[in-house]
């Protein structure tokens, strides 16, 4: 049921009003008595919402319910409103047909392990304390979370002399504009106007999607341009030139930027090794975790690790939120750029290796995976199973792991050069080619 981060799919088929308004009566079942609510701009957002916010009143949870706010906002706003959990309605990055449902516990950070577990249990065991009439919960409407997210980011006396664009992909990323335009940076923002289907670009901020974000900075005097996906929490970045910055180069330019000697920074399995080379030159290292972004935020609850990042765009600093937000992660890195000048000459002094990732679609993502990390085991000394497989050579290494999000099994290969991490980016497509095929043949 629960993907890396939270549960998602599409509309109507995987994820319906019935699967909603069961995981209000689970979270509420489960303990939770007050509780945060929160929604993107997808068009199904609403009818999930109230369904969610329905059966967390039918089992006594009474409801804080945001509207539509970045999901950031909503993880934040659990601690400001002394929560038991936030639950937002979204499908972050995925296609307009998808929605889903992220939950935060207490301290606003995405549940993981055990207690993803228990809600399944009980949605798949359909046991909920359902109250009668008159112990059911309150339904109480907050419109001041998107201000104080505002609040809590901008730094109002940084006074920044920085040109940005902001791409908001027409989703809940206008935080961002409104952060940085009260540190004083003059803002040009790009497709503001919510619409949840997503017509001006993918909803995922990549290197494609950002084309024109890349062609207007290029193009005027801004210093960088960022981007966010539908719910805010992940940001991507352009340079003053237009380049796009890779999502591992932008983890070490922040991981860089955060640590200091002897600390440590979490980031997941399939982060390039230009990260720790970034650390090694502050004396800091890096500390592996599962993909997924709540995966990262409890390993940066341990002692010394300052930091955590994926290089899909997630960014977490502990000591200010312990959930990935892209607003924040935008103004933390205007805030770099005004201290330190060109990005461009930020992202040059990274060390990197040729990196390269792809996707085969798949129905049987995780049977394929397995069959995958069975053919390793005895063809090569150095594997792991943190997460799907990684193979480590003298060169370089390969990962194979099934997507949380989608139907996917994703592969990615780095190496010291072109030549060889083609070589290995195409022996793991072979494994996963073959493993796919023999499976369908059994079926």
């Amino acid at each position: 049921m629960f993907g890396t981060s939270g549960i998602r799919g599409e509309f109507g088929t995987e994820i319906t009003a019935e699967l909603a308004l069961n995981a209000g009566r689970a979270v509420a079942s489960e303990g939770a008595s007050r509780v945060v609510v929160g929604r993107d701009v997808r068009p199904t957002g609403r009818i999930l919402t109230d369904a969610v916010a329905s059966g967390l009143q039918e089992c006594g949870a009474d409801v804080l319910d945001l509207g539509v706010a970045p999901t950031p906002t909503v993880a934040r706003a659990v601690e400001w409103h002394d929560a038991d959990m936030g639950i937002v309605v979204t499908a972050s990055h995925n296609p307009a047909a998808d929605n889903g449902l992220k939950f935060w516990d207490g301290a606003g950070r995405a549940i993981v392990g055990e207690r993803q577990r228990a809600l399944a249990d009980r949605i798949e065991r359909g046991e909920y304390d359902i109250r009668p009439w008159n112990e059911i919960g309150s339904h109480d409407t907050v419109s001041d979370a998107v201000e104080r997210h505002v609040d809590a980011i901008a730094d109002e006396d940084a006074a920044l002399d920085l040109d940005v664009v902001v791409d908001v992909g027409n989703g809940t990323g206008t935080v961002t504009a409104d952060a940085l335009r009260r540190m004083g940076c003059r803002v040009r923002t790009l497709d503001a106007d919510p619409n949840g289907s997503f017509p001006s670009r993918s909803n995922e901020p990549t290197e494609g999607s950002c084309a024109r974000l890349s062609t207007v900075v290029a193009g005027s005097d801004a210093e960088i341009g960022v981007a966010h996906d539908g719910d805010a929490d992940r940001m991507m970045a352009v340079t003053e030139s237009g380049t796009f910055v890779p999502g591992d180069v932008l983890l070490a330019v922040f991981a860089q930027e955060a640590a200091s000697p002897g600390e440590e920074v979490a980031v997941p399995i399939d982060t390039s090794i230009a990260v720790t080379e970034a650390l090694k030159a502050v004396g800091a290292t890096t500390t592996y975790t599962r993909v997924g972004d709540g995966h990262v935020a409890d390993r940066t609850t341990n002692d010394g690790v300052v930091f955590g990042g994926e290089p899909s765009g997630a960014w977490i600093w502990p000591s200010e939120a312990p959930c990935p937000d892209g607003p924040l992660a935008a103004v933390r890195l205007a805030t770099l750029v005004a201290r330190r000048g060109s990005l461009d000459d930020i992202v040059a002094e990274i060390p990197t290796a040729p990196i390269r990732r792809g996707n085969v679609e798949t129905e049987a993502r995780e049977s394929v995976v397995n069959r995958v990390r069975g053919c390793v085991a005895g063809r090569y000394r150095n594997t792991t199973a943190l997460d799907g497989v990684r193979v480590d050579v003298d060169d370089g290494w390969f990962l194979v792991r099934a997507s949380g999000t989608e139907p996917l099994v994703r592969v990615t290969a780095e190496a010291g050069t072109e030549d060889r991490v083609k070589l290995l980016f195409r022996t793991a497509r072979r494994l996963v080619d073959q493993a796919a095929a023999d499976i369908e043949m059994k079926v």
